[in-house]
């Protein structure tokens, strides 16, 4: 395992992406040097043949570490974290890495359908069933809020994986117009990684609750 890339990684995204974010938190608390390429998605940057090389299902994001390309959040976020990082984010013990694992399906399954669905519908006009991905968000935030009375991280006594795939559409989700006043616990968590070293927040947009 290697402490620092020979050169940059590449890291294409898009600025409002939350999966995107995902990557640009670990890159930077891993403190890797890195280098963004956005990608205009308005434009189909991400649908070109240049871009379909890198990633054939057309989506972001993408990291390029010196020739090795990955694509899809969470591999990223296992790959920088196996290449780079420690067992801090990512436990050796299998009882810790399915502790992560677990979230990291959350993250691909009901974040994504709940508070990321409301939130795009929002940011980027998108035609989905808003209303539904709010009920959504609700169920999720209900089980978070109660997971975090008792711990003040997801998956371990300190931030893993599971909270940097968690943090941006939950901390963005007002722009969903789903409200986190009802949840204390995950405000307190929100804070707590928002503490971190290397902590950096995502680009906020006036939409919703947020407005």
């Amino acid at each position: 395992m290697s402490t620092q890339p020979q050169q940059p990684i590449r890291f294409y995204r898009h600025p409002l992406s939350g999966h995107c974010h995902r990557v640009q938190l670990l890159l930077s608390m891993l403190q890797l040097p890195y280098e963004v390429i956005e990608v205009d998605l308005a434009h189909g940057e991400h649908k070109s043949p240049a871009f379909l090389k890198l990633n054939p299902f057309g989506l972001l994001p993408v990291i390029d570490d010196g020739g090795t390309v990955v694509a899809d959040s969470a591999a990223i976020l296992v790959y920088l974290n196996q290449r780079y990082g420690s067992t801090r984010y990512l436990p050796e013990s299998p009882a810790g890495q399915a502790a992560v694992q677990r979230w990291l399906a959350i993250a691909a399954g009901p974040l994504t359908a709940g508070p990321a669905t409301a939130r795009i519908a929002n940011v980027f006009g998108k035609p989905l069933d808003k209303q539904q991905a709010i009920l959504s968000a609700h169920e999720l935030f209900k089980v978070i809020e109660g997971w975090l009375t008792e711990r003040d991280f997801l998956a371990a006594d300190h931030e893993t994986l599971a909270d940097i795939a968690l943090y941006a559409y939950v901390a963005h989700a007002p722009e969903g117009d789903i409200s986190l006043e009802p949840y204390p616990h995950i405000r307190a968590w929100l804070n707590r990684i928002e503490a971190l070293p290397g902590f950096v927040p995502m680009q906020r947009t006036a939409v919703g609750l947020a407005a």
